[in-house]
């Protein structure tokens, strides 16, 4: 199998079919442009020199650099995002200290419902398949509801392409530590306004090493994933359906030499996505479909837990014209779903849910450096769980709960001069308990413990004010974004000391909490070739009129130091362009602010790891054929646990050096 993987990959290196036209393209991380691009996870299309609330936007180019198991490792080192980990092959995004249902994840314009409660439960996206990436930070209830309250991550495809054109791009990777193999093939084209995009992935790693662990037993995994796309761009706006099937196969790290235990999760999506003009307004029509299975295995042929969860989204929403200078957006989104328990083992009950939202935003334009934007949101959440009776005892309850609340933002922006702007934005979020954390009653596979619910749980409400300078020059570019965010009823996990079946039990409590902090970036671009780029992230994460033993919240990410040097060389021969080598120093602090209370958690070392890449784009007759990626993930095998590393309690450590390349050809007629 290693040969043929090598066949394949020297076949990919050798390819030189492309006639792609040369097009130079400015990166949207450039914090020299950057404030001309729009994003559009807020109140609809906005500039993000005038949208107060804060965003981080991540490039093709900077994807492309990063060294990466899945999608979420290859976003997690921007300031305030971070991953919490399972292994190699299962990471989930963390905003601001705060991460499972709080982070909403959008792919395909619809939110991504794979069972994300769980701790070992990954976010079933190929990541070949992402073009670039827009991460909401703080409360976006007021567009998404109920799961956004920390923030949302918004993944894009690849534009349209121009009409008349079609591309056939080739991908193949490989990565040392582990044997990572990472293949994709996408062909999409544009014929009179009927496009296409269909991609094939497929991804395969063994067992991750390091220097404390030697490899780790069981942290293999396999991937493969299916997308296509059809339809239509008029005059009148646009059709589009997608479908996607996504497959992973993770091993469950558990330290034990002897076991080896595995997941296997199927994830089914169809997508229609439609926009019509009406007049100088347009009306956004968006339908969804998920199904998603995930298994758990103790010993091969024989399921232990066996979730199957379908959801149906829906969203309608009317941008309407401007009108005395305001701009407004309404409409309505929700979801209706149905969980049922098909294994032998059971851990949360089967569940129906309805979900619907409506909402209005408004944004005006004062002056030229005075802008305002704002909204409001109504959510309700109704929830049936159904009883279960298990070796003849009640394993689950039958219970109904219905939940309701208000959330909105308002924000406004400063343009001080051209260079500098000051923002301010004040927000409030919502979040519905969800089943885990209402009805749990049994062991979580994967996480070593036996998790207890609590029916009771009242909806958590967050109150989050963000202040952001932004100062850009040609010759440095520097931000500062502060946070306070106050949440009620935080709802959390604790070992309370007893034991069920070997396993520690944990239930879900309740409480206030205040998490304070922000990031620090600073880039220094004295010409245009060289970026000495900086960034320092904080959170604090307090629970309110607690002892010190519980004061603090579970898995709060270390404060994180990044610090990168990059040179782009100006090449005078044509056959080879965009040049570049980079240096990376990854400081994360020790986290000594831990959950203590009945050894729930530990504090965690500092320590710093160092990363390189270099990569060049080559052409033949000044058409792009070949892009090629080289990247060294710590460098001098640094022996560390993360502290957002699920597995760190269990004495097993990250990733150890890591050496990778990556293989892009193109071809475009």
């Amino acid at each position: 199998m290693k040969t043929l993987h090598s066949i394949i990959f020297l076949c990919l290196s050798l390819i030189s079919l492309a006639q792609t036209p040369f097009n130079d393209f400015n990166p949207i991380n450039d914090t020299i442009v950057i404030n001309e691009v729009t994003v559009t996870g807020l109140t609809g299309t906005t500039s993000l020199k005038i949208n107060p609330i804060p965003v981080t936007l991540i490039a093709p180019e900077a994807i492309q650099r990063t060294t990466s198991s899945n999608i979420i490792d290859a976003i997690a080192q921007w300031p305030g995002l971070s991953q919490i980990t399972t292994g190699n092959g299962i990471s989930k995004p963390v905003i601001r200290g705060l991460g499972y249902n709080r982070v909403l994840v959008i792919n395909d314009g619809v939110r991504q419902e794979g069972q994300q409660w769980g701790d070992e439960h990954g976010v079933e996206i190929d990541a070949a398949s992402i073009h670039s990436v827009e991460v909401i930070k703080g409360p976006a209830s007021l567009m998404y509801g109920s799961d956004a309250m920390a923030g949302v991550v918004i993944f894009h495809k690849a534009p349209i392409l121009p009409q008349g054109t079609m591309k056939l791009d080739i991908m193949g990777e490989n990565y040392s530590n582990a044997d990572l193999w990472h293949y994709s093939v996408d062909f999409a084209g544009n014929r009179n306004g009927f496009v296409w995009d269909g991609r094939w992935s497929q991804k395969q790693a063994g067992e991750y090493s390091n220097t404390k662990n030697g490899r780790v037993h069981n942290s293999q995994f396999s991937e493969e994933a299916l997308n296509t796309m059809l339809g239509l761009n008029k005059k009148w706006g646009h059709s589009h359906l997608n479908l996607s099937y996504y497959h992973l196969k993770p091993g469950i790290v558990e330290g034990e030499e002897e076991e080896s235990p595995f997941q296997q999760i199927h994830h089914y999506k169809a997508v229609s996505n439609n926009l019509f003009f009406i007049g100088r307004g347009s009306l956004k029509l968006l339908l969804g479909y998920q199904h998603n299975r995930r298994q758990e295995y103790e010993v091969p042929n024989e399921c232990g837990l066996d979730f199957m969860l379908q959801t149906e989204s829906y969203e309608l929403r009317y941008n309407a014209p401007q009108w005395h200078g305001f701009t407004f957006n309404t409409g309505l989104n929700g979801m209706w779903q149905q969980s049922d328990n098909k294994g032998r083992e059971f851990l949360i009950p089967a569940y129906h849910l309805f979900d619907i939202g409506f909402f209005v935003t408004a944004s005006k334009d004062f002056t030229s450096w005075l802008h305002l934007i704002g909204g409001l949101r109504y959510d309700l959440r109704q929830l049936h769980s159904f009883a279960l009776i298990d070796d003849d005892m009640e394993r689950f309850h039958d219970f109904e709960r219905s939940f309701n609340g208000i959330s909105g933002s308002v924000g406004i922006v400063f343009n001080i001069m051209p260079q500098l702007d000051l923002r301010l934005n004040a927000a409030r979020g919502f979040r519905a308990p969800n089943l885990s954390e209402l009805g749990s009653n049994g062991e979580h596979e994967g996480t070593m413990r036996y998790e207890i619910g609590n029916p009771d749980l009242k909806p958590e409400f967050s109150n989050q004010f963000d202040l952001g300078i932004d100062y850009n020059n040609n010759l440095i570019s520097a931000k500062i974004a502060l946070f306070h965010n106050s949440v009620s009823n935080f709802i959390f996990l604790e070992k309370n000391g007893n034991v069920i079946d070997g396993k520690p039990v944990f239930y879900y409590l309740q409480g206030n909490t205040r998490l304070i902090g922000g990031e620090a970036s600073l880039d220094l671009h004295p010409w245009r070739q060289l970026h000495f780029e900086n960034s320092f992230s904080y959170v604090d994460a307090q629970q309110l009129n607690q002892p010190d033993e519980s004061k603090y919240l579970p898995f709060t990410p270390a404060p994180r130091w990044l610090s990168s040097l990059r040179y782009e060389f100006k090449i005078p021969i044509s056959v080879m362009q965009n040049v570049f080598v980079e240096m990376q120093m990854d400081h994360n602090f020790a986290q000594n602010n831990v959950h203590t209370a009945n050894d729930t958690e530990t504090t965690s070392p500092e320590y710093t790891l160092w990363n390189a890449s270099a990569g060049a784009d080559f052409y033949h007759n000044g058409r792009k054929i070949l892009v090629m990626q080289l990247t060294a993930q710590n460098i001098f095998d640094c022996a560390y646990q993360n502290h957002l590393n699920r597995l760190r309690e269990n004495g097993i450590y990250n990733m150890g050096r890591n050496i990778g390349i990556k293989i892009n050809v193109p071809v475009t007629w």
